[in-house]
């Protein structure tokens, strides 16, 4: 997995956020919010290649928390990236 290059997270009114476009000819513009955890997963993997057990490393290290309570919110974290195709 990858994080989608072409992405920017932004900070807007405090909060770090993804600002995805819509179509051409529509204006679905999203705005995808990034919690303290989801913005150090993006900052820790952006730029390189990944698997699901990297995402799992990052949490356990970063908040010494059981690995299998790593394991839930990483895939989880994973699946919400990939739903807002910013994951490729």
């Amino acid at each position: 997995m990858n994080i989608n290059e072409k992405i920017k997270v932004r900070q807007v009114v405090g909060e770090n956020v993804v600002i995805l476009p819509g179509d051409q000819g529509t204006d679905m513009t999203r705005v995808v919010a990034l919690n303290e955890s989801a913005l150090l997963l993006y900052n820790a993997l952006k730029g390189r290649e990944f698997e699901l057990e990297d995402v799992v490393r990052v949490l356990v290290d970063e908040y010494e928390v059981d690995e299998s309570d790593a394991r839930m919110d990483a895939q989880a974290w994973v699946d919400d990236m990939k739903k807002n195709n910013l994951i490729v």
